[in-house]
């Protein structure tokens, strides 16, 4: 449970001019949350935006999505987060021109009992980023799902938050949980925090309840929802098992195509030419 504190709001600063913080977040697993930022990551890199993704997910998909192999990640989000390393240090390129990772690791899944009695538990994030002078277009970190320290520290860090959201029955009440936690985050640690937007994932044009869920989520969030829907697609889905982004597995698919076009409504949102 995310508490606020006693003391007056802080507001974040961002920690390199120019830079764009993206925290992609939804606390319900299975909604396709790592797939949308490995694949806006790699959607915006190819219109020459640079890109750091942090993985602060202790299943690490966002990683092995990029193909990066366990072995290969010695320095990871979690020695950055306990302080054993700067952000700098644990940066990796990856085989996509202008696309950098930091990369989760096995440790990260005992950081959210360590980072309970830890000094600026809410802050670790926003400090190292603070401290990294590689200046990125944008940063996108890849939430865990669920609303704990981890999450905290990437909401407390950012700028915006991007809420992939399944269109199924429950997804609605689902996303409600995760809206309160942003208030409350907004009320008490960081009071620049906004809805960048909402995208509607997995839909099935065959079934008229995707239908449905889309226009009722349009119907409650309004302009918060991306024009842009992901369709659920068998590429989309293969591609992570090739430690590839979907446009590099198969650019010509429909899920390709459609993480193109959310790259380009993204940087409409942000006032960027696409």
């Amino acid at each position: 449970m995310i508490t606020e504190p006693e003391t007056a709001p802080r507001t974040t600063t961002p920690p390199e001019e120019g830079s764009r913080i993206i925290a992609v977040a939804n606390q319900k697993g299975g909604v396709g949350k790592t797939t949308t930022a490995i694949n806006l990551a790699t959607a915006l890199a190819a219109v020459d935006q640079s890109v750091l993704i942090i993985d602060l997910d202790p299943q690490g998909n966002a990683s092995t999505g990029l193909g990066l192999a366990r072995p290969d990640r010695k320095i990871d989000s979690y020695s950055v987060l306990m302080g054993q390393a700067k952000l700098g240090e644990a940066i990796l390129d990856t085989e996509i021109p202008g696309l950098a990772l930091v990369p989760s690791g096995v440790d990260l899944s005992g950081a959210e009992v360590e980072l309970v009695s830890a000094e600026g538990r809410e802050t670790r994030l926003q400090t190292a980023l603070a401290g990294e002078p590689k200046n990125y277009d944008y940063i996108l970190i890849d939430c865990p799902p669920a609303l704990g320290l981890l999450t905290l520290n990437a909401l407390v860090a950012a700028h915006a938050v991007m809420v992939p959201l399944q269109c199924e029955f429950f997804a609605l009440e689902g996303v409600s949980h995760l809206l309160k936690t942003i208030e409350k985050v907004q009320r008490g640690f960081n009071n620049v925090l906004e809805i960048q937007g909402i995208v509607l994932t997995m839909f099935d044009k065959r079934n008229n309840l995707s239908e449905q869920v889309a226009n009722d989520v349009r119907d409650y969030f309004g302009e918060k929802v991306y024009n842009t829907v992901i369709p659920r697609n068998v590429r989309v889905c293969e591609a992570p098992s090739h430690g590839k982004p979907v446009m590099l597995y198969d650019f010509r698919c429909a899920g390709s195509q459609a993480y193109l076009h959310l790259a380009s409504e993204v940087l409409k949102r942000e006032g960027v030419p696409a």
